[in-house]
């Protein structure tokens, strides 16, 4: 999707960002990571996505966003964030295709995960890094593997 630049008439495309966090907890010799299954949004449902994630909003940082996030989607407040990667990504099926996406993993937060938002959230479920349900949403599936791999890099790439 491209936009119109008022000052110029130059047509410029839109990136759409957003932010999403990863709770992870140390259960014996395993890290386990909380997941909810996405019902009812119109994108990915039926796919074991983020326990929290959605779209920095205008004036909002990305650690903002994913703090909110936390909030609303799963009711936890002072969540320690780790960064993780930035994904360019796109999505050649969307409206808007190109997207930002920042990846933050806590360890550490304040209240009992649980779903907040029902019509959009089938279960909330912890998981195994090394044992992931199926089917994950793709682009992140790709930070997840490199999470349990030990080595996410700065800068990761879906869709080109």
């Amino acid at each position: 999707m491209t936009i119109r630049d008022p000052s110029t008439g130059a047509e410029r495309f839109v990136i759409v960002p957003a932010s999403y966090v990863f709770f992870l907890r140390e259960t014996g010799s395993s890290t386990e990571v909380l997941l909810q299954l996405r019902r009812g949004t119109g994108y990915m449902d039926e796919h074991w996505a983020a326990a929290a994630a959605g779209h920095v909003e205008r004036g909002e940082t990305a650690e903002q966003a994913a703090r909110r996030e936390a909030e609303e989607e799963v009711d936890v407040t002072d969540v320690d964030l780790l960064f993780l990667t930035a994904m360019q990504r796109t999505a050649h099926d969307l409206p808007i295709d190109e997207r930002v996406d920042f990846f933050f993993a806590a360890r550490s937060w304040t209240g009992e995960p649980r779903i907040v938002e029902t019509a959009k959230c089938a279960d909330l479920r912890w998981f195994a890094l090394d044992a992931l349900p199926d089917p994950v949403v793709p682009h992140e599936k790709v930070v997840l593997e490199a999470l349990r791999s030990g080595r996410v890099p700065p800068l990761t790439h879906f869709g080109f």
